[in-house]
């Protein structure tokens, strides 16, 4: 059995991502089932594409990634699986794989087909889940549905680059900016951000609470943060809002 990884944004509150999971069960007894996460914001995109982007690195080789965050559910957007290197995806084709494609490209991809009792706002339980069961249990990647090529795969407007011009990509919980560039910056490098200039350090200790800095997060992309404070509320940052990597002369 291959170990499923199921990231969503069902939330706690209802029971959606349990009957997934039972769906799964049902279909694949004794596949190991892990939850990445599943309070992202609803239908966030931008959000959800970090959050698989953080997560893909860790997860072992072979490994199931189901991944539903869904807005254009029961419309005409297409619902693939997609084989890497290192992992198969199930998801809808709306831009969610963008980031992990990015650092994992696709192989090969599927369309997966929706089953006429299909529910129209529920593809998570009746179309994704069973995909997912199905290679959990070891069918072949080929049967899952007709071939689709990788080129054509959605992709949000997402580029993750050396700088020196960037924007914010999202926020984490603690209000902490994700932008598109990577890091370590050079020493002596600082973030212009809203016309102001916030020196790229090392971690939140290099400041004095309640100040500003820029410094490279665990997933290997700059962010900005406020020592103990929230840099998007304290300094007003936004997603997309643009940002540019100053480096020492």
């Amino acid at each position: 059995m291959r170990p499923v990884f199921f990231l969503s944004d069902f939330g706690s509150e209802d029971p959606y991502a349990g009957v997934v999971r039972a769906v799964i069960h049902a279909r694949a007894p004794g596949a190991p089932v892990f939850d990445l996460a599943h309070d992202l914001p609803p239908g966030d995109l931008r959000r959800a594409a970090y959050a698989l982007f953080q997560a893909a690195p860790y997860l072992p080789e072979g490994a199931v990634v189901l991944a539903v965050v869904d807005p254009g559910v029961g419309s005409r957007r297409r619902a693939v699986a997609v084989r890497t290197r290192r992992h198969f995806f199930v998801a809808p084709d709306n831009g969610l794989l963008t980031l992990a494609l990015a650092q994992d490209p696709a192989l090969a991809a599927r369309e997966l087909p929706t089953p006429p009792n299909a529910s129209r706002t529920f593809h998570g339980r009746d179309l994704f889940a069973p995909a997912a069961a199905r290679l959990a249990k070891g069918v072949p990647f080929e049967r899952l549905g007709p071939a689709l090529d990788p080129a054509r795969l959605t992709r949000l407007p997402l580029t993750l680059t050396k700088g020196p011009k960037g924007e914010i990509l999202t926020f984490d919980r603690f209000g902490n900016a994700i932008t598109t560039l990577k890091g370590p910056p050079p020493p002596g490098s600082a973030l212009l951000v809203q016309n102001r200039r916030l020196p790229c350090l090392s971690t939140f200790a290099d400041v004095a609470p309640g100040q500003p800095l820029c410094y490279t997060g665990s997933a290997g992309l700059l962010e900005i943060a406020v020592r103990e404070g929230s840099a998007r509320e304290a300094l007003g940052l936004k997603t997309g809002l643009p940002v540019r990597l100053l480096t020492p002369a």
